[in-house]
């Protein structure tokens, strides 16, 4: 309602009821301007009712949406379901155009406009979570071994003779085919063992760099967020290396936004030497489905490239799910996770650790590593292969997600090349381990009932291999608790185990 709209209804109401009424929108309107006016995100969260009044008020700015629109093209934003369009807050367009998924389209301004907002506010986030020197940054509608194949291909145009890509090793399936997807043929660069952590092999990669020649490799393709033992690469000598022989350096950040240490590697790098885009997941960092990703950089033309290689429009959900999240926390919400994120490493470090000790084993030492912990899986007894999945599947039948076990020698082929040690981002590693991550949204709960239940696999793993014959599968598991499923755990923990190993 307007002025004229509010003035009509003082004919209905009582002016002064009216006035207050009109007040209270105005409330609403002034966040709204100030967020369209500074395009940073607001200290404190908006409440639902001013972001549900901000996305219809964009919404009824797209075509699909004027009273009168008659569209007779083939793409108008028509939509068969009435559940849907609620769903997409009405917004069917989507963002960007063919050529360039940044750009604004003509009959979608309230479309382009929440895309707008919605890189601004991103791009603010990132530099109050310790990237201050970032230039430009926009949301993609792809996750993040697809976003960094965008990147390559961005990547290709400026180097038409290069082949390769420096990738020192990390076993993750996506970032891997993400180089294989772009045509590009990648060079795996073992880590080196310094104590429990894994750690970018820097002699190894310079050299590979002089063998093959500057000309011939695409980028340097490192890794921030990563499970332990492995810890975020050396960065900053990385970008060195990168400046010095002039290649492009592009950074894996998958959920690394959530951790200052890892952002703050990003910054130095940029700072000291080259880094050219770094890409992070949206699910990972702002706790919203899956399927986003943002791309960012220190060139703002470089990242404007990228996004004009994405072909054809793209879905605005992501963007939108963002968007939504980050009004509804405010800054101070997300710096307030980010606090809590960093106090529950610490209580999960902890409690982890003495655990391990009631076993015998111990909790790796990896000071590099802030999201990730891994603890020692060395006493499961002759059988200890076995034990180690079998423990892996029992968690995963109590509905502990998110910890996985890492037996020793497991061998796995990924798009042609075969890794040894798969899982353990080495050929070698010394011993089993589990690993377990404090990542944004953990709770005090969380880590509690996670370190219960674990306590009572390892006892059930530790009875059941001490006995003399393998065939008994009881387990005993107290059932006073999760009562629910545990007929269902008992059941699935052999089938899991089975199939673990045929797969491995």
């Amino acid at each position: 309602m307007n002025r004229e709209s509010f003035a009509a209804g003082e004919r209905l109401v009582s002016a002064a009821y009216v006035r207050q009424g009109c007040e209270a929108r105005r409330s609403h309107e002034h966040l709204i301007r100030l967020l369209l006016e500074k395009g940073k995100c607001p200290e404190d969260g908006w409440d639902e009712s001013t972001l549900e009044l901000f996305l219809h008020e964009l919404a009824i700015m797209d075509s699909n949406n004027f009273l009168g629109n008659c569209g007779v093209g083939e793409r108008e934003g028509r939509v068969a379901s009435a559940l849907v369009a609620r769903r997409h807050y009405r917004f069917i367009h989507g963002i960007g155009r063919s050529g360039d998924i940044s750009a604004v389209q003509p009959k979608a301004a309230g479309s382009s406009l929440l895309n707008k907002i919605t890189n601004s506010l991103v791009l603010d986030i990132i530099k109050l979570a310790g990237v201050p020197t970032v230039t430009n940054c926009f949301v993609v509608p792809m996750a993040t071994g697809m976003s960094l194949t965008l990147c390559f291909l961005t990547l290709r145009h400026k180097r038409p003779k290069a082949k390769y890509i420096i990738w020192p090793r990390i076993d993750q399936k996506s970032c891997f085919k993400s180089m294989i997807t772009a045509g590009f043929e990648p060079v795996v660069i073992e880590n080196v063992l310094e104590g429990d952590e894994l750690r970018t092999d820097l002699k190894a990669v310079e050299a590979k760099v002089r063998e093959l020649g500057p000309d011939s490799i695409l980028c340097v393709h490192s890794t921030t967020s990563c499970f332990a033992p492995r810890v975020p690469d050396r960065l900053e000598e990385l970008a060195v290396i990168c400046a010095n022989y002039g290649i492009p350096h592009i950074v894996n950040n998958a959920y690394g936004v959530q951790a200052s240490k890892c952002m703050h590697l990003i910054q130095q790098g940029a700072r000291v030497g080259r880094i050219d885009a770094f890409v992070q997941s949206l699910d990972k960092n702002f706790m919203v489905p899956v399927g986003g990703a943002i791309i960012a950089g220190f060139n703002d033309s470089f990242i404007q490239e990228i996004s004009k290689m994405y072909p054809g429009r793209a879905s605005a959900s992501p963007s939108l799910d963002v968007l939504i999240t980050l009004l509804s926390l405010g800054s101070n919400g997300y710096k307030k996770l980010l606090k809590e994120r960093k106090e529950m490493f610490l209580c999960l470090s902890s409690q982890l650790k003495k655990l391990s000790e009631s076993y015998n084993e111990r909790l790796l030492h990896t000071p590099h590593n802030p999201i990730s912990l891994a603890m020692t899986l060395k006493t499961l007894g002759e059988h200890q292969d076995r034990a180690v999945t079998q423990l892996g599947s029992m968690l995963f039948t109590r509905q502990v997600s998110g910890a996985r076990v890492v037996p020793l020698g497991s061998v796995q082929t990924v798009s042609g090349h075969t890794f040894r040690g798969f899982m353990s981002h080495t050929n070698n590693y010394p011993c089993a381990y589990l690993n377990a991550a404090a990542a944004i949204g953990l709770k005090t709960q969380d880590v509690d009932l996670f370190i219960k239940r674990l306590d009572k696999c390892l006892k059930t793993v530790r009875k059941e291999q001490n006995k003399e014959s393998n065939a008994s599968g009881v387990d005993n598991y107290d059932k006073t608790e999760d009562v629910g499923i545990e007929d269902m755990a008992l059941k699935l923990d052999n089938v899991l185990l089975d199939t673990y190993q045929n797969s491995s």
